[in-house]
């Protein structure tokens, strides 16, 4: 490469870099915007202790109009399984707008809150919900909040921690005789515990939202999602019956029974949606909305129709595509570094381009590889449950405490064996016969060397991490998008991380060399064999999600349905391993090694992984 062209590709790299940087901080800042209501919503993180030395972590939305003299309703908003305060921002942030006051909790075990030595949180503890309400409730810190308007929201598991709770605060005010703590609760995405032994003490206002194609609707009584005639429905409306007479015999859907001052409101909303889209769609958002507009008689003057909270997720979508593109752009520069300018290497020559037999092979392994990702999903998340007892079974453990990762790490372990095999077999079978050579690879390189690079993965992993957390202290967003967020962490994720992802490594190298040492060929455009690098990487998961959701629209019942919520995993897992192998090229052309792509994408994406999900580690 001539100096020229060398002198202009480090400068267009570094007005990227530029760029991405103040993408990220505008989009931050217009996200903040958006969260606050355009400044009329303070928002900043609390910390409550609660029983046992356990804690919850939680969001404050606190609507400025919300004072002593004139105080405002609360409620407690409570994410599902797996799930973390910012997951449900969008009605925490749109009830906000309506002058309602929010405390966005992480539940136990998730987030920023500590686990819980119940097993069972979302039943006996609500998720830490039961404590947050007594707090709010006895507190006279919280005097800007009408302590009779106290109400709960949550989705999926959190929806289950939001009846729990009604049955529970029920409980006490029946056995005092003094008024229910909450008013209201509004349970979405879960109906399992709609019977009547849980409804026979709820003293509170209730609405239920229920998507039609629920993937767990299998789990009913009906097997399937028409909350019409569902016995949990129907039992739900009846509850709040106080005339002698008949019960009904079908719910009317978006119908409010009973009486909100008589505490016995009932409504039941049925959206044609799958369970993961039900927080993140418009017309349940505005049900919910308009629910606690009526059991709260609210006066805001907007209409539930009127909603914002997509711009949020839109902003923070964009400020985390150019925060990882950042990373490429800052690599190139840390390369001139002189600790680090020795890792630029020349790039190897390109593989000949496959012909006839060779091109057979080629698409053969590529195949081999999609089927194997496809059906060795599931086996592995099942050998998880019997390898990681204490996590599967909610216990609190050191040992890879982290249920959900754990089968997505023996997941990632499989198929990295088995791509250095594919890799290696083609090799000595077909690719030395033709022109292939070892040197191609890139992945000739020394100890001091490797430890070089992976200082630098280091660095860049710390400049992720560092803007992400820059950003969250002054605009109080992070990076995220419907099931993708990459967010602020506790410190022990660094102990987590030295566990997780030295195992996850066996599969990202083992990307990288797949992608740069057998899918990179003579005369072919760049754009080209990325793409089918992201495509090889993601075929065989999005198999998974066709035959799961083929299996539903033809029957009504999902194909994996003890393991759904391991499938519904993989719309989060899936754009990681589409961009993966773009990394992995760029960071290639960067070093001409194979080893930076992997080890950075590697500490980044494991650290995602990591801080998104339930995580059972001791108190």
């Amino acid at each position: 490469m001539r100096m020229g062209e060398s002198e202009t590709l480090r400068l267009r790299s570094n007005w990227l870099l530029l760029i991405c940087l103040l993408v990220v901080l505008i989009s931050s800042y217009l996200a903040s915007l958006v969260q606050t209501s355009g400044g009329r919503v303070q928002v900043q993180e609390i910390k409550i202790p609660t029983q046992n030395g356990q804690w919850i972590v939680a969001d404050l939305f606190k609507p400025r109009i919300a004072t002593r003299k004139n105080p405002a309703p609360l409620v407690v908003v409570v994410p599902g399984f797996q799930r973390s305060k910012e997951t449900l921002s969008n009605i925490s942030l749109e009830l906000a707008r309506r002058n309602v006051v929010v405390i966005a909790i992480d539940p136990y075990a998730q987030g920023g809150s500590s686990s819980s030595t119940s097993r069972r949180s979302a039943t006996t503890e609500g998720y830490g919900m039961f404590a947050v309400v007594n707090y709010a409730y006895d507190t006279p810190n919280l005097n800007y909040i009408d302590k009779s308007r106290i109400a709960a929201t949550g989705h999926s598991a959190g929806g289950n921690a939001a009846i729990r709770g009604a049955n529970y605060f029920g409980k006490i005010a029946r056995k005092t005789e003094k008024p229910c703590k909450l008013n209201a609760i509004f349970v979405s995405g879960y109906v399992e515990t709609m019977d009547n032994e849980v409804l026979q003490d709820v003293r509170c206002n209730v609405g239920m939202s229920y998507a039609k194609y629920d993937e767990g609707a299998y789990r009913t009584e009906l097997k399937n999602g028409d909350m019409r005639f569902a016995p949990e429905a129907l039992r739900l409306v009846n509850s709040g019956l106080l005339e002698k007479g008949p019960e009904i015999e079908e719910v009317e859907i978006g119908r409010y029974y009973g009486n909100k001052d008589d505490k016995n409101l009932r409504v039941v909303f049925n959206e044609g949606l799958l369970h993961p889209f039900q927080p993140y769609a418009i017309e349940p958002t505005e049900n919910q909305l308009d629910y606690f507009k009526e059991v709260f008689q609210l006066d805001s003057g907007l209409p539930s129709k009127d909603q914002i909270w997509y711009w949020k997720e839109l902003l923070t979508l964009l400020s985390s595509i150019a925060a990882l593109v950042a990373l490429v752009p800052l690599a190139r520069l840390l390369l001139e570094l002189p600790l680090f300018k020795d890792l630029a290497h020349p790039l190897p020559k390109a593989l000949p381009k496959p012909h006839g037999k060779g091109r057979m092979i080629f698409w053969s392994l590529f195949f081999i590889s999609a089927v194997v990702a496809c059906f060795s999903y599931i086996p592995m998340a099942e050998l998880s449950q019997r390898l990681f007892v204490a996590a599967s079974s909610r216990e609190q453990t050191w040992f890879f405490p982290q249920r959900m990762n754990n089968a997505v790490m023996l997941w990632a372990v499989l198929n990295g064996i088995v791509g250095f095999l594919l890799f290696f077999l083609s090799y000595y079978y077909h690719g030395r016969l033709h022109g292939v050579l070892p040197e191609m690879w890139g992945s000739r390189t020394n100890l001091v060397e490797l430890t070089k690079t992976f200082l630098l993965s280091l660095l860049l992993f710390a400049c992720f991490f560092q803007l992400l957390f820059a950003v969250h202290y002054f605009f109080h967003v992070d990076y995220r998008f419907v099931f993708f967020g990459a967010r602020v962490f506790q410190p022990v994720m660094f102990i987590l991380l030295s566990m997780y992802a030295p195992i996850f490594f066996l599969f990202f190298l083992s990307n990288s060399l797949r992608v740069n040492g057998a899918m990179r060929f003579e005369g072919e455009p760049e754009w080209k064999s990325m793409l089918l690098a992201g495509l090889a990487n993601t075929i065989g998961l999005l198999l998974i999600l066709v035959v799961q959701y083929s299996v539903f629209a033809l029957t009504g019942t999902v194909y994996w349905t003890d393991g759904w919520l391991y499938v519904n995993l993989l719309f989060a897992v899936v754009p990681i391993m589409f961009i993966l192998p773009y990394f992995n090229r760029y960071f290639f052309r960067l070093t001409g090694r194979i080893y930076l792509g992997p080890m950075t994408t590697c500490l980044v994406f494991v650290m995602i992984l990591l801080s998104n999900t339930v995580c059972y580690i001791p108190l």
